[in-house]
């Protein structure tokens, strides 16, 4: 039976970071299923999903655990958790706006309290083609339970946008 864990991992960015990472995973039997990684001011981040027979989760942490002499920081922890409900319905997320702190938190706030998960999250700031402001850009997938009120979420989701002069769309 396979067992299902989730890696976070951080280091300084350098060529190799992802093939130590995905030799340990091969070197036990695992398989690397899903993952979001990229470079951040000089660190690479990644979120991955690996999949690996239950007789070898131990020698698996194990070896992570020696990917520390590398730089690695590694939290990795079992998954039990069944996927989202089949019920629950995917919507993307598109927000655009002048960049200022707490635009995340107001948003997911909102979110929250429709009881809704966000999937994923990909957020950038550029400068503004004609102003040169900072520009804030967010993209999420986002999984609305059955029995939404759609109505009343894209009301709220309106109001703050006013609020926050930013544009909002919700699409499903």
């Amino acid at each position: 039976m396979n067992t299902s864990i989730v890696l976070t991992v951080v280091s300084d960015d350098h060529p190799g970071v992802v093939e130590a990472l995905s030799e340990v995973i091969a070197d036990n039997g695992g398989n690397w299923t899903e993952s979001s990684m990229l470079s951040l001011a000089g660190k690479f981040a990644g979120i991955l999903l690996v999949q690996l027979p239950e007789e070898n989760v131990e020698s698996f942490f194990a070896e992570l655990k020696a990917l520390d002499s590398r730089g690695m920081q590694i939290v990795a922890q079992l998954s039990d958790s069944p996927p989202v409900s089949d019920s629950a319905r995917e919507y993307s997320f598109e927000l655009v706006g002048q960049d200022r702190p707490g635009i995340v938190h107001e948003i997911t706030e909102v979110l929250a309290d429709f009881g809704i998960n966000v999937q994923e999250l990909e957020t950038t700031v550029q400068s503004a083609s004609m102003s040169g402001e900072s520009l804030f850009m967010a993209h999420a997938r986002i999984f609305i339970p059955p029995g939404t009120d759609r109505d009343s979420l894209q009301e709220k989701l309106e109001d703050l946008a006013n609020e926050l002069m930013v544009d909002i769309e919700l699409e499903a």
